[in-house]
């Protein structure tokens, strides 16, 4: 089991990042993926679900309107595209596959964590 997670990097306030992360088959298939995030100090915190079918996603209230979540089965990988960050967005970033085809915003949910990748926004 594997995901690995990349697309993050340094930008400044009101700029825009994708996130991806590549998983296996085996991963993903019929269970929903997530993204968290982690600040320095902060506990990790829920960003975004898409279920298997891609037909129901959820956002954290911090999130809504600016970032949006999506999949393609075909190639086994989740992005996330963020739009108008903000220095608060800082942390690593985490990708999550469930262990259902729905899930929710709950860490216990989800079975497989890839590695993580650092977003830092800069005011």
């Amino acid at each position: 089991v594997q995901l690995q997670a990349f697309g993050g990097g340094l930008v400044q306030a009101g700029g825009s990042l994708r996130l991806s992360c590549v998983a296996s088959k085996r991963t993903t298939t019929n269970n929903a993926m997530a993204w968290f995030r982690q600040a320095p100090g902060k506990e990790r915190e829920f960003v975004s679900t898409i279920s298997w079918r891609g037909d129901r996603t959820v956002y954290g209230d911090s999130v809504k309107g600016r970032f949006t979540i999506s999949r393609d089965n075909a190639k086994g990988t989740v992005s996330l595209q963020m739009n108008s960050l903000q220095p608060e967005d800082t942390g690593v970033y985490y990708c999550a596959a469930g262990r259902k085809a729905i899930a929710g915003s709950n860490s216990y949910d989800y079975a497989y964590w890839g590695q993580g990748t650092q977003v830092t926004v800069s005011s």
